[in-house]
Protein backbone atom coordinates (compact mmCIF):
# COMPACT_ATOMS: atom_id res chain seq x y z
CA UNK A 1 0.00 0.00 0.00
CA UNK A 2 1.32 3.44 -0.86
CA UNK A 3 2.41 5.77 1.94
CA UNK A 4 0.87 9.26 2.08
CA UNK A 5 2.06 12.41 3.83
CA UNK A 6 0.76 15.99 3.86
CA UNK A 7 3.22 18.87 3.61
CA UNK A 8 2.58 22.60 3.76
CA UNK A 9 4.36 24.97 1.37
CA UNK A 10 6.49 27.53 3.21
CA UNK A 11 7.16 31.05 1.96
CA UNK A 12 10.94 30.62 1.75
CA UNK A 13 10.54 27.78 -0.77
CA UNK A 14 9.10 30.14 -3.38
CA UNK A 15 10.84 31.41 -6.47
CA UNK A 16 10.55 34.97 -7.86
CA UNK A 17 7.29 33.93 -9.61
CA UNK A 18 5.68 32.98 -6.25
CA UNK A 19 5.73 29.28 -7.17
CA UNK A 20 7.54 26.58 -5.22
CA UNK A 21 11.08 26.52 -6.58
CA UNK A 22 11.74 23.32 -8.51
CA UNK A 23 14.54 22.34 -6.12
CA UNK A 24 12.16 22.43 -3.13
CA UNK A 25 10.03 19.67 -4.68
CA UNK A 26 12.95 17.27 -4.28
CA UNK A 27 13.00 18.06 -0.56
CA UNK A 28 9.29 17.25 -0.32
CA UNK A 29 9.79 13.96 -2.14
CA UNK A 30 12.79 13.07 0.01
CA UNK A 31 10.85 13.80 3.19
CA UNK A 32 8.04 11.56 1.96
CA UNK A 33 10.42 8.66 1.17
CA UNK A 34 12.09 8.91 4.58
CA UNK A 35 8.67 8.95 6.29
CA UNK A 36 7.63 5.94 4.19
CA UNK A 37 10.73 4.02 5.29
CA UNK A 38 10.02 4.92 8.92
CA UNK A 39 6.43 3.70 8.52
CA UNK A 40 7.71 0.19 7.71
CA UNK A 41 10.28 0.14 10.52
CA UNK A 42 13.35 1.07 8.46
CA UNK A 43 14.07 4.64 9.53
CA UNK A 44 17.40 6.30 8.86
CA UNK A 45 18.63 5.66 12.42
CA UNK A 46 18.15 1.91 12.08
CA UNK A 47 19.81 1.89 8.65
CA UNK A 48 22.78 3.74 10.14
CA UNK A 49 22.98 1.23 13.00
CA UNK A 50 23.21 -1.67 10.55
CA UNK A 51 25.79 0.18 8.42
CA UNK A 52 23.63 0.77 5.35
CA UNK A 53 22.71 3.92 3.47
CA UNK A 54 19.96 4.24 0.87
CA UNK A 55 21.10 6.72 -1.76
CA UNK A 56 19.42 8.12 -4.85
CA UNK A 57 21.16 7.15 -8.08
CA UNK A 58 18.60 8.31 -10.65
CA UNK A 59 15.54 10.59 -10.72
CA UNK A 60 13.01 11.55 -13.36
CA UNK A 61 10.76 14.44 -12.38
CA UNK A 62 7.75 15.97 -14.08
CA UNK A 63 6.17 19.23 -12.93
CA UNK A 64 2.50 19.57 -13.93
CA UNK A 65 1.16 22.64 -12.11
CA UNK A 66 2.82 25.00 -9.62
CA UNK A 67 2.36 24.77 -5.89
CA UNK A 68 2.18 28.16 -4.18
CA UNK A 69 2.45 29.65 -0.69
CA UNK A 70 -0.11 28.27 1.72
CA UNK A 71 -0.83 25.13 -0.30
CA UNK A 72 -1.00 21.78 1.42
CA UNK A 73 0.24 19.02 -0.84
CA UNK A 74 -0.04 15.27 -0.43
CA UNK A 75 2.88 13.09 -1.48
CA UNK A 76 2.14 9.45 -2.17
CA UNK A 77 5.15 7.13 -2.24
CA UNK A 78 5.08 3.59 -3.55
CA UNK A 79 7.69 1.00 -4.38
CA UNK A 80 7.62 -0.35 -7.93
CA UNK A 81 10.51 -2.80 -7.75
CA UNK A 82 12.93 -4.26 -5.19
CA UNK A 83 16.20 -5.95 -6.12
CA UNK A 84 19.05 -7.22 -3.96
CA UNK A 85 20.72 -3.83 -3.62
CA UNK A 86 18.21 -1.34 -5.03
CA UNK A 87 14.62 -0.21 -5.14
CA UNK A 88 12.60 1.81 -7.63
CA UNK A 89 9.96 4.21 -6.34
CA UNK A 90 7.14 6.27 -7.85
CA UNK A 91 5.99 9.38 -6.03
CA UNK A 92 3.02 11.57 -6.86
CA UNK A 93 2.36 14.99 -5.35
CA UNK A 94 -1.21 16.27 -5.45
CA UNK A 95 -3.14 19.31 -4.32
CA UNK A 96 -6.88 18.85 -3.90
CA UNK A 97 -6.65 15.67 -5.97
CA UNK A 98 -4.86 17.35 -8.90
CA UNK A 99 -1.34 16.18 -9.81
CA UNK A 100 1.29 18.81 -9.07
CA UNK A 101 4.44 16.76 -9.76
CA UNK A 102 5.68 13.21 -10.12
CA UNK A 103 9.03 11.62 -9.45
CA UNK A 104 10.44 8.22 -10.27
CA UNK A 105 13.50 7.33 -8.19
CA UNK A 106 16.08 4.55 -8.31
CA UNK A 107 17.72 4.12 -4.92
CA UNK A 108 20.74 1.94 -4.14
CA UNK A 109 21.92 0.33 -0.93
CA UNK A 110 25.53 1.11 -0.02
CA UNK A 111 27.76 0.31 2.95
CA UNK A 112 29.78 2.77 5.05
CA UNK A 113 32.57 2.66 2.44
CA UNK A 114 30.20 3.73 -0.32
CA UNK A 115 30.19 0.32 -1.99
CA UNK A 116 26.97 -1.34 -3.18
CA UNK A 117 25.61 -3.90 -0.73
CA UNK A 118 22.53 -6.03 -0.27
CA UNK A 119 19.53 -4.56 1.47
CA UNK A 120 19.55 -5.51 5.15
CA UNK A 121 17.80 -8.77 6.00
CA UNK A 122 14.06 -8.19 6.23
CA UNK A 123 14.07 -4.84 4.47
CA UNK A 124 12.96 -6.18 1.07
CA UNK A 125 9.97 -7.87 2.74
CA UNK A 126 9.13 -4.64 4.57
CA UNK A 127 9.33 -2.67 1.31
CA UNK A 128 6.61 -4.97 -0.03
CA UNK A 129 4.20 -3.10 2.26
CA UNK A 130 4.84 -0.03 0.08
CA UNK A 131 4.58 -1.93 -3.19
CA UNK A 132 2.40 -0.47 -5.90
CA UNK A 133 -0.44 -2.54 -7.21
CA UNK A 134 0.89 -4.57 -10.19
CA UNK A 135 -1.66 -3.06 -12.56
CA UNK A 136 -0.29 0.44 -11.79
CA UNK A 137 3.42 -0.38 -12.11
Amino acid sequence: MAHRIELKVRFYELDPYDHVNHTAYFGYFETARVEALESIGWGLHLLKEVGVQIVVVDMVARFEIPAVAGDTVVVQSEVLEVKRASSRWRQTMTRNGETVATLEVMAASINANGRPCRLPEGMAAALDFLRAHPELA
